[in-house]
């Protein structure tokens, strides 16, 4: 269990990375395949054999150079987590837009450590998305980056936008707010700008200052672990919507930190 003591995520970052080419190799190649093998699991939710085969490659790779960490993969379950490490696994994040052929999605890979006071942390996240040429990635202490068609990574950081009327808001779509539902709309018409790029992408942008605000409603922690951390060492905050930090709340909030409490208080009505 870690002590709170700073430390390298160097080996970790690198290992997150080789689980990212790994997964890259098989979800590109089966990328608007003709065969892709798509069924729908309990939650009424697609899942294609791209999703599966991904899941399968990361885990044979952490089984191997990790055998000491535990894993949460969104298609496979959890293993180990009464370990003081576990591995947060998204095969393929936006799996509707992968059938689909639309390139917006993205392999999800964060690195969840317990903390001495009883806390969970993500100290390593690597969002991959190879139909859109980008890959960001954190890890604690030493900022946030994105690649561009695989050139030199570029260190990112959030804009400073501070008030609700200048800021870019990103969204996923309107289902699921439930009693905030109406605030929810109330924040959008008060916003400068809205867009429902959703998935992924809108916390990244968060992240690269694009978009000064990302809101899901309902969200899972192989969802947001990745993202956690790359808005957070780009200089902005990752809550959920209540305004409770990390991503293990169920919903994800992402901003460039100026403005997080004004949305998380317009959001709850206060």
């Amino acid at each position: 269990m870690s002590s709170n003591s700073p430390r390298s995520y160097g080996e970790d970052l690198t290992l997150a990375h080789r689980l990212a080419d790994a997964a890259d190799a098989i979800t590109l190649k089966r990328y608007q395949a003709l065969d892709l093998t798509v069924t729908t699991k309990p939650d009424n939710t697609p899942v294609t054999d791209a999703d599966k085969s991904a899941e399968e490659a990361i885990r044979a790779l952490l089984h191997a150079h990790r055998p000491e960490d535990g894993i949460v993969g969104e298609e496979f379950g959890n293993e180990g987590l009464e370990k003081d490490r576990y591995w947060v696994i998204d095969p393929i994040d936006g799996t509707k837009n992968f059938l689909r052929g639309v390139p917006t999605w993205a392999t999800l890979i964060g690195l969840i450590e317990k903390q001495s006071d009883g806390s969970e942390v993500v100290v390593v996240g690597v969002v991959s998305a190879p139909a859109l040429f980008r890959r960001w990635y954190a890890s604690e202490g030493n900022g946030a980056f994105v690649s561009v068609n695989k050139a030199a990574p570029e260190k990112i950081s959030v804009s400073q936008v501070s008030e609700i009327k200048d800021a870019s808001i990103s969204y996923s779509d309107f289902i699921g707010w439930g009693e905030r539902l109406a605030p929810f709309q109330e924040l959008m018409a008060s916003a400068w700008r809205t867009r429902g790029i959703g998935d992924f992408w809108s916390h990244m942008l968060v992240a690269e200052g694009a978009v000064d605000v990302a809101a899901e409603p309902s969200l899972a922690v192989w969802d947001m672990a990745a993202l956690d951390i790359i808005v957070r060492e780009a200089g902005g905050r990752f809550t959920n919507v209540a305004g409770v930090d990390g991503s293990l709340g169920g919903s994800g909030l992402s901003t460039n930190a100026v403005i997080h409490q004004k949305i998380v208080d317009q959001l709850n009505g206060r």
